[in-house]
């Protein structure tokens, strides 16, 4: 059995959806958090200069996207065939659609600039994917948005959500399908065993 490693920062950034594939399927793995003051000396020995990295028994894989859906192949929780492969990779790529627009105001510097975004994420955005997320699980049965089994694609709206619902918990109130599937995956062992004991982060 392949041992893991995965190094990234102290926090859920773009390594927490990794770590959620490593709970949900119950496989051991090396949470590497690297401190802010120990990066430059690790910079040079990353892929591409940059984190999350995977070791596979001491290959190296980057890009954060990839190695979540590396590994939910790699744990049968990519989807059970092509077809449901390619809709997992969908909603990834849609849950990154909206993590752009959130980062906008992540990285604004100006104040009023901020406001601005802000008002527009919450009356604008955030209900746009909420909907179509919400569409997506009606339209699959209303447990899971591919299959009839937890996937990525699941995986990853949960965390793509996680910052927002810090800011607003009541979000979710009018989206009761996408409120259940996170309340399931919550009340998963591993996952909620790892969450209750997770360090709060600004993302």
């Amino acid at each position: 059995m392949p041992t893991y490693k995965l190094s990234y920062f102290d926090l859920r950034g773009r390594g927490e959806l990794a770590r959620l594939v490593f709970k949900a399927a119950q496989r051991d793995f090396e949470d590497d958090r690297v401190q802010r003051e120990d990066w430059p000396t690790l910079k040079a020995s990353t892929p591409f200069g940059q984190m999350p990295v995977l070791d596979v028994d001491g290959k190296k894989l980057a890009q954060s996207n990839t190695i979540s859906r590396f590994l939910a192949r790699e744990f049968n929780l990519a989807g059970k065939d092509s077809f449901e492969q390619a809709q997992c990779d969908q909603y990834l790529e849609l849950v990154e659609d909206m993590f752009k627009e959130f980062a906008k105001a992540f990285f604004e510097k100006d104040e009023e600039k901020k406001k601005e975004i802000n008002k527009n994420l919450s009356e604008v955005v955030f209900p746009k994917f909420l909907g179509l997320f919400e569409k997506a699980l009606e339209a699959n049965g209303g447990s899971f948005l591919v299959g009839n089994s937890l996937s990525l694609a699941d995986l990853g709206v949960y965390n793509g959500f996680d910052t927002p619902l810090q800011q607003n918990p009541k979000m979710m109130d009018s989206y009761p399908k996408l409120k259940a599937l996170r309340s399931r995956i919550e009340g998963m062992p591993t996952i909620g065993d790892y969450l209750k004991n997770r360090k709060v982060s600004d993302i």
